[in-house]
């Protein structure tokens, strides 16, 4: 048997497969020491070992077989799968609103990628509509690949493209814009632009998927049915997060794009609105708002693009025994803002303070959060925060630390003078800052007590 049909295979798997003449993308059962495993061979990441047999189960699932542990292996068929989804010209039907979806890469338009074994940015956004066939019912759909990068390397000039792109696709009269984006960083992506393109007249829906395209549980092609149902059908004319509420299929929540974060490294119901309810709630059937007070939908072209971002402003996550080396090590570096995000009600070590002072009187703007993420910066309580405010931090009432980095980008990348920095910093521009956190905005259940238990019994995650 030639060795270009055992890919990715070596050493002592490779031997395995050549006895039982087994190939791959060949259907298989393996009988062995912990059970009978029937399903497809897949190929191997080239940077794996040489102990185990990749098999892709009925259920969609792959798992691995450790070779010490085969008893039997038989190949019962064959058919090489295309994992590639081809493209396919998007019908228009009238009567259906235009949405613009524009992909930038994240695991929303991704693949598996057996040399390697990663998820790769690979589908076009053609393969993924070619994929979700049920996006035709919903809207006339057109696409753009303006980038191809996950989400960690998303930053200020990327930010900044993706808000002109908006900006135009508005002015060419598009009904609603979604962006596919990557998960991890999408709520800063959120937040700049928000900042960025103001008063919108549509919706602007960020969606992602906590699991890639090929896994038989991925949220990726209901996040988009979800998505464009919010941008073509919604009233929310706002930059928005459109992803699982509830780990099951029920439906999506609309968080806004300042008081969203990612809260969970792998649930599909990973984003939440922080200290403050979700817009709304999103199914095929269309938008239920939440909340009562919201940009709605408009008939005019009118937007204003504010595509400015200074790069030297970073985030300080203080902790214990803190050194002034720290703050002292962004000065030196010509960083022109800091935001802290400090203990309690904003507070940082003494050791520090001499730091603060330092920075201060060289010009770099200094904001306080907390990192406790749900609450209220306060800093006239106790003498540390009265201390702290005298040597130039300035409060951020109840800003998310991430949406406070970015509005500081944002707002340093138009002016260098302190009033007017504080001005725009402390005016919000869509609730970044809020005058008071419903009583249900904080809710943290805790499993194993008995009210949470029959609660969790009764409802569902």
């Amino acid at each position: 048997m030639s060795e270009d049909i055992f890919q990715g295979y070596k050493g002592k798997a490779l031997e395995t497969l050549k006895q039982y003449n087994v190939r791959v993308w060949g259907q298989a059962m393996i009988n062995t020491s912990r059970g009978v495993f029937n399903g497809t061979i897949l190929p191997r990441s080239e940077n794996d070992d040489d102990l185990h047999i990749v098999m892709k189960i009925p259920t969609g699932y792959n798992v691995g077989i450790d070779i010490r542990n085969i008893i039997e292996m038989k190949e019962t068929g064959y058919k090489k799968a295309n994992y590639k989804i081809p493209e396919k010209e998007f019908p228009q039907r009238p009567g259906l609103p235009k949405v613009k979806l524009i992909g930038t890469g994240g695991t929303i338009a991704s693949r598996l990628d057996y040399r390697t074994g990663a998820v790769i940015p690979a589908f076009s956004p053609g393969e993924l509509y070619g994929a979700v066939p049920e996006l035709a019912d919903i809207c006339n759909l057109t696409t753009e690949k303006v980038f191809a990068v996950f989400s960690e390397n998303m930053g200020p000039e990327q930010y900044k493209k993706l808000a002109i792109a908006i900006g135009k696709e508005i002015e060419n009269g598009v009904d609603g814009i979604v962006i596919g984006h990557g998960t991890d960083t999408l709520h800063h992506t959120a937040a700049a632009l928000t900042y960025m393109v103001q008063n919108p007249p549509v919706p602007i829906v960020l969606v992602g998927s906590q699991r890639s395209s090929d896994r038989p549980s991925s949220d990726a092609a209901l996040n988009l049915m979800h998505a464009t149902t919010a941008a073509g059908h919604g009233d929310i004319a706002e930059v928005m997060v459109c992803m699982f509420g509830p780990t099951s299929d029920e439906y999506g929540l609309l968080h806004r794009g300042t008081r969203v974060r990612k809260m969970h490294s792998s649930y599909r119901s990973t984003f939440r609105t922080i200290g403050d309810t979700p817009l709304a709630t999103v199914t095929r059937k269309g938008v239920v708002p939440i909340k009562t007070e919201y940009n709605h939908r408009r008939k005019d072209r009118n937007v204003t693009i504010l595509p400015y971002f200074e790069e030297k402003v970073s985030i300080v996550y203080y902790y214990p025994n803190m050194q002034p080396d720290i703050i002292d090590s962004l000065v030196d570096n010509g960083y022109k803002g800091i935001i802290i995000a400090g203990t309690g009600l904003g507070h940082v070590n003494k050791a520090i303070y001499p730091a603060i002072e330092r920075a201060a009187s060289k010009g770099v703007h200094i904001y306080m959060t907390v990192q406790t993420l749900w609450g209220y910066v306060h800093m006239f309580v106790y003498d540390t925060g009265r201390d702290l405010m005298a040597k130039g931090i300035v409060p951020a009432a109840n800003m998310l630390p991430e949406a406070a980095y970015i509005k500081l980008g944002w707002v340093l990348g138009q002016t260098n003078d302190p009033e007017k920095v504080r001005e725009m910093m402390l005016t919000p521009i869509n609730d970044e800052t809020t005058s008071r956190e419903p009583y249900n905005g904080y809710l943290i259940y805790q499993g194993g007590v008995k009210e949470i238990e029959d609660f969790i019994r009764k409802v569902h995650k």
